[in-house]
């Protein structure tokens, strides 16, 4: 694989690891974005704070870790085979970790 070839599978990556990482953030920031019930629980900063650290996340760790692959490993599947796994483990993480803020519900 030429260096052009490397360049656009590094390309690649990003753009298919953003994408799967903003396509499984979303259903979970609807309640956000539309505020649920109501919309009382309206917090459009899931837009333009979590939606850019995301899409980012997405698109720069799987490439950091096909890139570095590439460096020890010397081989192209190899690296992007540690690349799909990571993004894999991070887009899992993700939906463990990160849920959006909800007032808590007052009794009365």
């Amino acid at each position: 694989m030429g260096e052009q070839g490397r360049g656009c599978a590094g390309c690649l990556i990003a753009l298919v690891g953003a994408s799967a990482a903003v396509l499984t953030w979303a259903p979970h920031a609807r309640v956000s974005v539309t505020g649920g019930f109501e919309g009382m629980h309206r917090d459009l900063s899931v837009l333009y704070v979590d939606l850019p650290l995301i899409a980012l996340g997405g698109a720069l760790v799987p490439v950091a870790v096909w890139s570095l692959g590439l460096r020890l490993l010397g081989r192209p599947w190899a690296a992007l085979l540690g690349a799909l796994v990571t993004l894999v483990l991070g887009v899992w993480g993700l939906t463990g970790w990160w849920e959006p803020y909800e007032r808590p519900e007052f009794a009365g």
